[in-house]
């Protein structure tokens, strides 16, 4: 089986794991000319407690917002999105500021040399709600429940198993890896993860975590760690990441 020549990888510039596969992805992208799909996936609504509001009902809401400001950027060029989903999740993962801040998200546009006010203009666009949705159900039907998430579609000749005439999708979450690989480490990473496309019963490889494991994951994601102003769940789940976390407890 080759390998793929594109992918749509779904994000939320909310998770620290999907920002460091995204950094990975971006390097397989330069070495191979890999085609990037940016697609979104919201991590607020696949975690909301029942009974509290949906995202898309709040006025400005974390990382939704943000994807929507990505939304709209991207009817203009999927460069814009690239760019923007880049500077925005540096901001937060590495320098430990708050792109999830309206006034913080203005700058970084201004960084891009675009209009401050597509942030205003995003969210007064009842239609970006639509395309961030549209993202996140596709993952979501497609049995996802987090990011990162990877889609590759072939042909349905080519598909291991189709029910419907038209392209083929295989869908992976992942890979979850901190300390991102370049040049030709990347490329086996990306071999390896794309290898799972031929096995369409493979389902699950997971390395177990230990304590030091679990404080390296903490002191690497500590910008973020400080700069969100939510608590991190996961299926439901609190993540605890110990004393390494200024909101846990």
């Amino acid at each position: 089986m080759t390998e793929p020549t594109a992918v749509a990888f779904h994000f939320d510039v909310m998770c620290p794991f999907a920002y460091q596969t995204s950094i990975w992805i971006r390097e397989v992208r330069r070495l191979t000319g890999l085609e990037i799909d940016w697609r979104f996936f919201s991590l607020e609504e696949v975690n909301r407690v029942e009974g509290k509001k949906h995202p898309w009902e709040r006025d400005w809401s974390y990382g939704w917002s943000m994807m929507r400001i990505g939304a709209l950027l991207r009817r203009t060029d999927m460069a814009l999105v690239d760019e923007w989903y880049l500077r925005a999740a540096t901001a937060l993962h590495v320098d430990g500021h708050k792109p999830h801040d309206p006034a913080v998200a203005r700058h970084l546009l201004e960084t891009m040399g675009l209009d401050p006010t597509i942030v205003d203009r995003a969210i007064a666009d009842p239609t970006t709600h639509d395309d961030v949705r549209s993202d996140h159900d596709a993952v979501i039907a497609a049995g996802g429940y987090g990011v990162p998430t990877l889609c590759f579609e072939r042909p349905a000749d080519q598909g291991i198993s189709t029910d419907a005439d038209g392209p083929h999708q295989d869908w992976l979450f992942g890979p979850v890896v901190l300390d991102p690989p370049t040049g030709d480490a990347a490329l086996r990473l990306w071999s390896a993860v794309t290898a799972w496309l031929e096995f369409p019963h493979l389902y699950e490889l997971q390395r177990p975590k230990t304590v030091a494991d679990g404080h390296y994951i903490a002191e690497t994601f500590r910008p973020y760690l400080e700069a969100r102003d939510w608590v991190s769940i996961d299926r439901g789940e609190q993540i605890d990441f110990g004393s390494y976390d200024p909101k846990s407890g």
